[in-house]
C-alpha cells in the first residue's frame, strides 16, 4: 500500500472511530448515578465517638428547617469548643513548639468551599472557613493571613492550649525518643461531618488540630478540598480522618466520591480509597486512615486501614455508633 493510500485509509478509520465514540452511550454505572434520587431524610454522620454529640447539635438545626451547611458549622463548633477533646480546637494537642495550630474546611451542595490552615488562637476554625467561602473570592487562607481575617470579621483571640495538653507536651518534649502518637481508637484525630437537609442538599466539613507534636508549619489533609472533604451534589460526599499525608497522596475524598459516581456503595467506595493508600505507602505500620461517605440517596458507609475506627450516625429515629469495616487489626 502506498503511503498516500495508507494516510487516506487512516483518516477514514479515524473519522469512523470518532463518530462511533461520539455515538456511544454512557456506561451503566454512570447512568445509574444519574438516576439517583436525592434523599430529603435529614441525617448526619461524623467521625469517631465524639461525633455523637456533634450530630445531636446538627440534628437540632436540621429539625428546625436549617440547611445542611448550617448543621455542619454548628455541629462541628460543638467539638471545637470542647476543651476535653484534644484533637480539635480548644484543648487541641500542640505542635513541636507547644503551639496549637488548626486546619478546617467546609463545602456545600453548589461546589462552594472555604478553608483555613495553620490558624492559631481562634477557637472555631470551621466558622472562619465558612466566612472565607461566603465573603471572599478565595478558597483557602493560611497562617497569619487567616488569623488577621478572622479578627477583622469579629472572631476573638483565644489561648487554645489547656493545662492538660500543655503538660502532655512537656512530657513529650522531655522524652528521649519524642515519638509521634499513633492515631487509633484511644487517640482520635479529625472530626469530619456530612449532613443532608430536608431540601435534599448535602454538605460536609472537617476541623482538626492535626497530628500531635507535628513539625511547626505542618498542614495535613483536613483543609484541602478533595483530600479531607469533598462534595459533589450529583453524587454525594466523603470525609477523611487519620494520617493526612497518606490521604493527600491519593486525593482521598475525591477518590471516594468518584467511586460512588461509578456505582459503588459508600462503604465500597471508601474501601477503594484505603486500597490505594496501601499501594502508595510501603510502610503501613501504624498508618491509620478512615473514610466516611454518604450518597445523595442518604446511604452511608465507611472503611479504615486498621480496627478501632467508628463513626456516628443520627437521623430523626435514632442515634448510634457504627464500627467501620477495616483491613488490619492493631497489634
Amino acid at each position: 500500500m502506498k503511503r498516500r493510500d495508507f494516510v487516506k485509509v487512516g483518516a477514514v478509520g479515524s473519522t469512523a472511530i470518532l463518530i462511533e465514540s461520539c455515538n456511544q452511550k454512557p456506561t451503566k454505572d454512570i447512568q445509574k448515578t444519574n438516576t439517583l434520587i436525592k434523599s430529603k431524610k435529614i441525617q448526619a454522620i461524623s467521625t469517631w465517638n465524639f461525633g455523637v454529640d456533634a450530630n445531636k447539635v446538627a440534628l437540632i438545626e436540621l429539625k428546625n428547617n436549617g440547611t445542611a451547611l448550617n448543621a455542619i458549622e454548628k455541629g462541628l463548633n460543638t467539638t471545637e469548643s470542647d476543651a476535653s477533646n484534644s484533637s480539635v480546637g480548644l484543648g487541641g494537642m500542640p505542635d513541636e513548639n507547644g503551639l496549637v495550630t488548626l486546619d478546617a474546611c467546609i463545602m456545600d451542595h453548589e461546589y462552594n468551599c472555604g478553608s483555613v490552615s495553620f490558624l492559631q488562637n481562634i477557637e472555631n476554625p470551621i466558622s472562619v472557613a465558612r466566612k472565607v467561602m461566603e465573603t471572599t473570592p478565595h478558597v483557602m487562607l493560611s497562617g497569619k493571613g487567616a488569623y488577621d481575617f478572622a479578627i477583622k470579621n469579629g472572631f476573638n483571640h483565644k489561648d487554645l492550649i489547656t493545662k492538660e495538653s500543655f503538660q502532655k507536651w512537656l512530657e513529650w518534649k522531655a522524652s528521649k525518643e519524642q515519638k509521634y502518637p499513633e492515631i487509633n481508637h484511644e487517640n482520635h484525630d479529625t472530626i469530619a461531618m456530612i449532613t443532608i437537609d430536608k431540601y435534599g442538599h448535602i454538605a460536609a466539613g472537617c476541623t482538626t488540630s492535626g497530628w500531635a507534636y507535628k513539625l511547626h508549619g505542618r498542614v495535613g489533609d483536613s483543609p484541602i478540598i478533595g483530600a479531607g472533604v469533598y462534595v459533589d451534589p450529583e453524587v454525594g460526599a466523603a470525609c477523611a480522618t487519620g494520617l493526612g499525608e497518606a490521604v493527600i497522596k491519593i486525593c482521598g475524598t475525591h477518590t471516594v466520591v468518584e467511586q460512588m459516581r461509578n456505582g459503588l456503595s459508600p462503604s465500597d467506595a471508601c474501601k477503594v480509597a484505603v486500597e490505594r493508600i496501601k499501594k502508595s505507602n510501603k510502610d503501613l505500620s501504624g498508618l491509620q486512615v478512615g473514610f466516611i461517605a454518604m450518597n445523595i440517596e442518604g446511604k452511608h458507609g465507611a472503611h479504615s486501614m486498621y480496627s478501632g475506627f467508628e463513626y456516628a450516625h443520627e437521623d430523626e429515629k435514632e442515634s448510634k455508633l457504627i464500627k467501620s469495616p477495616y483491613d488490619f487489626e492493631w497489634e
